[in-house]
């Protein structure tokens, strides 16, 4: 019989390579867990650009107004009516909003997160 690596060797992870692993995991868990509010948000901030669009208004004015008041009711803070883009395309409109995002991740480094959208799914 062969002495050695037989056919009962050891196969896995070492201790060193699961605590790193463990790390990386860890890492990935916190930044997902600051990522995912930011993106719920936009997802808010989209959904009531369409529905603010779909009701229409009189002026752009009248239109941010609405938009606002519709904000302050599903806690959107990272999008007022003055950063909104009001336009008309044909008889319909059309309401653009661009931001940025930054999340801490530790001391001097930061994730920043450009998000752009609109009521108009053809801008999108």
């Amino acid at each position: 019989m062969k002495h050695g690596r037989g056919r009962f060797s050891q196969r896995g992870i070492s201790f060193i390579g699961l605590l790193i692993l463990g790390v990386v995991l860890a890492f990935l868990a916190i930044v997902g867990a600051r990522v995912v509010p930011t993106v719920t948000e936009f997802m808010a901030i989209q959904k009531t650009a369409k529905k603010v669009a779909a009701d229409g208004g009189a002026s752009p004015l009248v239109i941010k107004q609405k938009f606002d008041l519709a904000a302050a009711a599903d806690y959107i803070s990272s999008v007022s009516g003055k950063d909104l883009e009001v336009t008309k395309d044909g008889d319909k409109v059309v309401i653009n909003f661009a931001y940025d995002k930054e999340i801490p991740l530790f001391g001097p480094v930061y994730l920043l997160i450009k998000y752009r959208g609109s009521s108009d799914p053809k801008f999108n």
